[in-house]
């Protein structure tokens, strides 16, 4: 095999994405589109030259094609993932993996019984320069122990016109949440990827507190992570200008990402001997600053998807392993619950309890089964 066949399940703006970057990837080549809206689908087909299928299954028991990528809305992505891998199919679903904690389960145990295959998510941030350096700095340990970990991401500004665009959006029934489903999951996934993830959460999400919706768009969310470091997380979709400012605390000194640079201001003796062996009272450590730029912020989804291509043609190691998308929809699903219950949640998440207490918000969601076949057509996505 010198090229990928591959197909895109969902054609709304992130599938339409995905078909442009195929077009300009030579280790894939399209072979069918899936939408459930014909028109969708149709168009697509006209534009690349490719079979339309108008339901997954079909196009899975076709056999058309070596791989999939899963463009459908949130809930789809755990069903279709899972019809995929059973049925043969390499995957390179879109973020988050899953709408929640037990549903990534059941994806990841899909993969588990198909190890052949390769399951990919697409993290295209993790492409970034910029967090990449953040990442490394952490984990080699030129940060020292964390102290703290602040990230304001509040620049996910969304108008009401947005959320009325679709019947489906932002509704527990339709999407599964809000801007911890929507918005967030680069960001909780870059969090996880480079601190880790932390043993506690408590969560305060605001549901439909500057639009009017049924879900959360706007959080605050304290963590708590192993040997004593704490996190703040903190993003809207109601805040403008708003801001998007990462700050790690550790013991060697303190690193800032905001705009197009991060400044590092180390510590030329630690905090934490510094403060011990100093005798003078209102003393602090001599520092000296680093700053680091990036002319780009990395290939993004191209970049995915050319690893993706690579791992399935030449056995190259994954960018961003599907399996590790439950973190970041672990911690969303536990800053919700937190909220739902009123009290911090210890980690790992009772998966199977924030899947029941998801399903009470289904029950009473604007968004109904019954009348999914009429708004699917404001979507332009996937129902599968």
């Amino acid at each position: 095999m010198d090229k990928v066949r591959l197909a895109v399940i969902g054609i709304g703006n992130i599938g339409n994405l995905h078909l442009n970057n195929i077009e300009n990837q030579p280790k894939v080549q399209l072979t069918a589109v899936c939408d459930i809206v014909p028109e969708k689908a149709d168009a697509a087909a006209a534009k690349y030259g490719v079979k339309a299928y108008y339901d997954s299954n079909a196009l899975l028991a076709d056999k058309v094609c070596d791989a999939v990528i899963i463009a459908t809305p949130h809930y789809f992505h755990t069903t279709i993932g899972i019809a995929a891998l059973d049925s043969g199919h390499h995957v390179l679903v879109e973020k988050p993996i899953s709408v929640h904690k037990a549903d990534c389960e059941r994806l990841i145990a899909a993969h588990k019984r198909n190890p052949q295959m390769v399951f990919a998510a697409m993290f295209n941030q993790r492409t970034d320069p910029f967090y990449q350096k953040i990442r490394e700095m952490v984990q080699s340990g030129e940060l020292g122990a964390l102290v703290r970990v602040n990230w304001i991401i509040t620049n996910w500004f969304r108008t009401q016109a947005y959320y009325d665009s679709g019947g489906w959006r932002a509704t527990w029934g339709g999407e599964g949440g809000g801007v911890l489903l929507n918005q967030c999951p680069h960001n909780l996934d870059l969090l996880q990827w480079i601190t880790g993830m932390p043993v506690k959460v408590h969560g305060f999400c605001e549901i439909g507190k500057r639009h009017t919706i049924e879900v959360e768009d706007e959080v605050t969310a304290f963590l708590e992570y192993p040997g004593g470091c704490t996190g703040l997380f903190v993003t809207s979709t109601g805040e403008a200008p708003g801001t998007n400012r990462l700050e790690i605390a550790a013991d060697n000194g303190k690193l800032v990402y905001e705009g197009e640079q991060i400044v590092f201001t180390r510590n030329l003796v630690p905090a934490t001997e510094f403060l011990r062996t100093s005798e003078q009272p209102f003393a602090r450590p001599p520092s000296e600053v680093e700053t680091f730029t990036f002319d780009n912020h990395g290939g993004q989804h191209m970049a995915i998807l050319e690893n993706f291509a690579d791992a399935i043609l030449s056995g190259a190691p994954l960018i961003a392993p599907a399996e590790e998308g439950i973190h970041s929809v672990e911690l969303a699903n536990a800053m919700l619950y937190s909220t739902l219950i009123g009290q911090p949640v210890a980690l790992p998440l009772d998966g199977a309890a924030f899947e029941a207490k998801l399903q009470e918000l289904i029950a009473t969601s604007t968004f109904k089964k019954e009348v999914k076949e009429t708004v699917v057509a404001d979507m332009g996505k996937s129902f599968n």
